[in-house]
């Protein structure tokens, strides 16, 4: 994997923000305007040909506060590779669409969920969540309850919206192996606990 990150930065040179190889795998960082063409240069002369994964990673605290992870794979070399790119919230990053089509669906799941932008993008829109989902699920201040609920209501023949309700109390978990038993009595056992 040196040898592959030697000779990225011999071909990419100051485009590479930093290069590292760890765990066996070379993780590469690299500015959004240049992300379509280190993926290109990737695929077409190092034959990184599989575009396995594209996911959204979140650090609020950060000025940048995204980065897009591109996981690649090259079946030829039998090696992974690993590219990212950091991002501001309001700060588009362009569609690698035109070098790997199967982007398609990987940019639309980040953008649903983590509402990062992608520039040139035939379809981007939302894929996980419902049509006037507001927000995006991902993001670390996404509350966890939420705020709304949606269903269907079969007497109404509509779909309802109401306020979050916890139908189940919060649970205690002791995390006692099943083995050794509690020293209580578990809901449903009171008979068993009797004799």
């Amino acid at each position: 994997m040196q040898d592959l990150s030697d000779q990225l930065g011999e071909r990419l040179g100051d485009r590479i923000a930093e290069r590292a190889v760890r765990f066996g795998e070379l993780t590469l960082i690299v500015a959004p305007e240049h992300i379509v063409e280190t993926l290109t240069l990737l695929r077409d002369d190092f034959r990184f040909v599989n575009l396995t994964d594209i996911c959204g990673v979140d650090y609020p605290a950060r000025p940048q506060r995204f980065e897009v992870v591109y996981h690649l794979l090259s079946p030829f070399r039998n090696e992974r590779v690993r590219i990212k790119v950091r991002t501001a919230e309001d700060d588009p990053i362009p569609s690698v669409f035109g070098v790997f089509p199967g982007a398609d669906w990987f940019e639309r799941e980040a953008y649903d969920l983590y509402g990062i932008l992608f520039t040139g993008h035939p379809d981007l829109r939302r894929i996980l969540t419902d049509y006037g989902f507001e927000g995006h699920p991902l993001r670390k201040d996404f509350p966890l309850t939420g705020f709304v609920e949606v269903h269907y209501d079969e007497a109404l023949k509509q779909v309802i919206y109401e306020p979050v309700q916890l139908r189940q109390e919060f649970r205690n978990f002791d995390f006692l192996s099943p083995w050794e038993g509690t020293d209580y009595v578990l809901p449903g056992d009171e008979k068993a606990k009797a004799n």
